[in-house]
């Protein structure tokens, strides 16, 4: 659903450029530690402000083919907003959201600037080079960047995947017959666990979601990078 995408990749990079700024000016924290930081709070800074979009996302996906209660994305919002009272209803499963986003955000951002960091170290040579915008400053190669982007989201998808199952049941809410029983997020988390266990329960899909959130990852820290370059923020 691209009218997520955009906003939620904005906010996220430009929130985690000015945490990084705060936090490294106002609490002294710099380092591997601010990354982290700065991170988590963009991911739940993006998450706030795009959740009623992922929720309309989730719903109209879940529809099975002719029984289409929502007949787009206005309707759903209309829906949403006249059935599961009000505005909150557009925030249901928030809080897994938040919890779960938090590692995701904060180890990919930690994991890419990490891997980045220690390969311009290491071997600046044969994963650097000069910046387009800034000649001075060295920065991954392409496929050096991919290579990062790609570990980062594996890497902080298998730490906050429980979460993100929660997530998602809750926010399906009354659809599923079980709805009572995942009102919030420790209800959800004991009763997926209890049912299904942890491979396929708290686990299950997470090798698909594999092959969606590794090229993905990877492809937005890569553009992060130029992008960085062609605005001369260097």
């Amino acid at each position: 659903m691209m009218i997520r995408i955009f906003p939620y990749g904005a906010i996220q990079f430009m929130a985690f450029d000015q945490y990084k700024k705060v936090i490294k000016k106002q609490l002294g924290i710099s380092g591997h530690v601010h990354r982290l930081m700065a991170g988590s709070m963009a991911g739940i800074t993006a998450v706030i402000c795009t959740y009623p979009l992922d929720m309309v996302r989730v719903r109209l996906a879940f529809q099975v083919k002719g029984e289409h209660k929502y007949m787009g994305i206005i309707h759903a919002f209309k829906m949403i907003y006249t059935k599961e009272g009000g505005f909150s209803g557009f925030y249901r499963g928030l809080m897994p959201t938040v919890v779960g986003m938090a590692p995701y955000a904060g180890f990919s951002f930690f994991t890419f600037g990490t891997l980045k960091s220690i390969g311009l170290a290491q071997a600046p040579n044969l994963l650097g080079r000069p910046s387009l915008d800034n000649p001075d400053v060295l920065v991954l190669k392409t496929h050096v960047n991919l290579l990062c982007g790609g570990i980062a989201g594996a890497i902080a998808q298998t730490i906050s995947y429980p979460l993100d199952v929660t997530r998602r049941r809750m926010q399906l809410g009354a659809v599923l017959p079980d709805s009572e029983k995942c009102l919030t997020m420790v209800q959800t988390l004991k009763y997926v666990y209890q049912q299904h266990g942890i491979r396929r329960g708290l686990y299950r899909g997470l090798s698909l979601n594999y092959i969606r959130c590794i090229p993905s990852q990877a492809v937005a820290f890569t553009t992060y990078e130029l992008m960085k370059q062609f605005l001369h923020l260097n």
